[in-house]
């Protein structure tokens, strides 16, 4: 079997530590050795971000230098269109083998409203999906809250098991409990707005870079 590659998407505006530290603590249980960062160029669920598109691809370049398993992937930025993740997926799919599982990482909130994301239903035919929980959340809770289509789609593809996930291409849920870091990026820019410190929200040449080129304030 090829070498899975998890992906993570987002605005990244800006990335921090609560990011790094879900895709490592994905990539770990799915016995991962590459996650892919992918920068959104013109998000269809939120307005633009406030940091230019330059700006944000070289604040992932600057947090991810250092991890082996971290890649950049630019791909979104360089699209006119908006960044649908299924685009995003099958542009992948097209270039890697059609046997190499590709798991899509993204946050418990986030598939709550997978049924909201331009043709959700492909991106099963596409990839796994990964998703990340906080510790003490109510998984009963949870789904409860999911619209009855996805609960029903949840019911017939989840796994139980990291290892099961990567015993075909796509097509399964994993959920995953990881550490909680309540850090946002809303909370960051609300910070460096007004001067205050950044330290120990997201890694030191990011805030050198937010800082540099007076980003937020």
């Amino acid at each position: 079997m090829n070498t899975p590659i998890g992906l993570l998407g987002g605005t990244f505006d800006p990335i921090h530590y609560g990011h790094l530290r879900l895709a490592e603590e994905l990539a770990e249980i799915l016995q991962l050795d590459q996650v892919r960062f992918i920068p959104a160029g013109q998000p269809p669920h939120r307005g633009q971000p406030r940091a230019a598109a330059q700006h944000r691809l070289e604040m992932v370049r600057r947090a991810v230098t250092g991890n082996p398993r971290f890649v950049l992937d630019a791909r979104e930025l360089q699209r006119d269109s908006p960044s649908y993740s299924v685009d995003t997926l099958t542009a992948l799919r097209a270039e890697i083998p059609a046997e190499t599982p590709l798991v899509l990482f993204m946050g418990g909130d986030a598939f709550l409203g997978l049924t909201t994301w331009h043709q959700w239903r492909q991106l099963f035919d596409l990839a796994h999906i990964a998703v990340a929980h906080r510790p003490g959340y109510s998984l009963a809770s949870w789904e409860d809250a999911l619209p009855d289509t996805l609960r029903t789609c949840l019911s017939t593809r989840r796994c139980e098991h990291a290892a099961d996930i990567l015993e075909k291409p796509a097509g399964r849920v994993f959920l995953h409990t990881i550490t909680q870091l309540d850090i946002s990026a809303s909370q960051i820019r609300y910070r460096a707005l007004r001067g205050q410190s950044l330290r120990y929200l997201l890694p030191d040449p990011v805030i050198d870079y937010i800082n540099e080129n007076r980003l937020y304030a």
